[in-house]
């Protein structure tokens, strides 16, 4: 299957699904089709909730592309690569409306920042995640204050530093990225769509202003999201970066 991001509207419940035959790791052109979509149904009178999934049996979400990260040669390509998830996170701040996300499988980076931003998310168990980043020399700069506001700083500083290591679906409920686990993907379809059903039938003023409430003190994350993907744009552009990239892109 090729790539996409497609969005539709059933009952008051707009659903994103995005897809990438790589893990499901999303490229600039496709963090820039989520944003757009992800606009679209917020600014849509008859959306009243937002399901963000992503297709594929596999990995939830494998980060940013790996095969654009090792063609930055400059620091602005460097610093618009990592603009992506910056914008993505940013979008889902500002939607007027609840995100419900859909974790069926594991979240890597990008993954775990798309998880943060949501207003509330369901996974199954073998939801495991990990902040990769450190390994290749980088760091969890974007996608740092939506993990670190959603799970606090102790969580998002061990996954951070132990980057190598992957934490469990029920850690991470434990900690507070997750609302609920379950054993199968089909009782988390399920649950998915009776908060979704109940929330599409619920007083959309009353969220908004819930939503509003809940994000406050976020409103320069445009400026500072902006500066932390600039900090990584300069960072993968070292030594130590590139030549990481090299040792993993051989194993």
């Amino acid at each position: 299957m090729d790539a996409f991001v497609t969005s539709d509207i059933q009952n008051g419940v707009g659903t994103i699904t995005f897809f990438h035959p790589q893990s499901n790791s999303m490229p600039g052109s496709q963090l820039r089709s989520l944003v757009t979509e992800i606009e679209k149904l917020g600014n849509d009178a008859t959306v009243k909730v937002i399901v963000l999934k992503s297709g594929g049996d596999k990995a939830f979400c494998a980060g940013a592309s790996f095969d654009e990260l090792v063609a930055i040669d400059n620091l602005k390509d460097g610093k618009v690569f990592f603009s992506g998830f910056a914008s993505v996170i940013n979008a889902m701040r500002k939607a007027p409306k609840f995100i419900i996300a859909r974790i069926h499988g594991k979240a890597v980076g990008g993954g775990v920042g798309i998880a943060s931003a949501a207003d509330y998310a369901f996974a199954t168990a073998n939801a495991d995640i990990k902040l990769s980043e450190l390994t290749i020399g980088i760091g969890p700069f974007v996608v740092g204050p939506a993990v670190e506001r959603k799970m606090g700083y102790a969580a998002f500083m061990q996954l951070t530093i132990n980057a190598s290591q992957w934490q469990t679906a029920q850690w991470a409920k434990d900690k507070g990225l997750y609302a609920d686990v379950f054993e199968t993907t089909a009782a988390m379809d399920t649950a998915v769509a009776h908060l979704a059903s109940k929330l599409a039938a619920s007083n959309p003023e009353a969220m908004k202003e819930i939503k509003k409430m809940a994000w406050e003190n976020t409103g320069h994350w445009d400026k500072l999201l902006a500066e932390r993907a600039a900090i990584s744009g300069k960072l993968v552009l070292s030594d130590f970066t590139k030549n990481a990239i090299g040792q993993f892109k051989t194993k």
